[in-house]
């Protein structure tokens, strides 16, 4: 059955801004429908012009770009909440491809309706706005992190902001989530090789402060770990929900 807005579940969680009563209505009107999508399931491919824009309403997923000559870009990953495809609603076509890593449920919008969306709610329009400068600002501290960050402090850096907001939609339970993910997708997302990798998530197993095996993150002192990363353990910021 189609999650009705005002009864979804995301709604719960402290990590989502609050909607008003025609807020909700709207966006009820907004969603055209849900989709199910199995692991490894392209949701958009990079260069396709999609008809559809998504909230990722449960599941995991991840952005990514390809080069000529094979090699790719881990982007981001996906999360519960995140919403997906405003870059082909705005310049035409996605630069990146999406992919499901588990089973994921999206709320389905329809693009041709955008432009209506922004002209008759303005403060929803400006939640989109906020939901890219927050995803810009994200993208330059990952920049920073592929330039800057020894390969321990990319890693530590990675997983603290990957913990913490599993933290905040209530994904972690006794210091441990699901992470569906492979070590060669954080290794493309770093700039690292596979190897140097898997020899640094080694030492910080080997330290007692994290470990990845079998698709389960563990995380046993967060504060050390973003101490290492050159970043801080912060309570996220409300964020607006699509």
């Amino acid at each position: 059955m189609t999650t009705q807005c005002q009864h979804c579940p995301l709604h719960r969680k402290n990590l989502f801004k609050t909607m008003s009563r025609e807020e909700l209505e709207f966006m009820q009107k907004f969603k055209v429908g849900e989709l199910t999508v199995e692991p490894g399931t392209p949701i958009l491919m990079e260069g396709s012009n999609a008809p559809q824009m998504y909230t990722a309403l449960s599941g995991l997923g991840i952005r990514d770009t390809s080069l000529k000559n094979g090699e790719r870009q881990v982007i981001s990953f996906v999360f519960p909440g995140d919403f997906i495809g405003l870059q082909a609603a705005v310049l035409g076509e996605m630069g990146h491809s999406i992919e499901a890593r588990t089973h994921m449920r999206l709320c389905v919008f329809d693009r041709s309706e955008f432009w209506h969306f922004f002209r008759t709610h303005p403060s929803r329009a400006f939640d989109v706005t906020w939901l890219a400068a927050v995803e810009e600002h994200f993208l330059g501290e990952a920049l920073a992190t592929l330039g800057q960050r020894s390969a321990i402090q990319a890693i530590s850096w990675a997983l603290v902001r990957v913990y913490q907001r599993g933290l905040s939609l209530g994904l972690v339970t006794q210091s441990q989530m699901a992470f569906p993910f492979t070590q060669r997708d954080l290794a493309d997302a770093l700039g690292l090789s596979l190897v140097h990798t898997n020899k640094t998530l080694a030492k910080l197993k080997d330290r007692q402060l994290a470990s990845w095996n079998d698709g389960i993150l563990k995380v046993h002192d967060l504060e050390t770990l973003a101490e290492i990363g050159i970043t801080s353990v912060d309570t996220p910021m409300e964020r607006p929900l699509m």
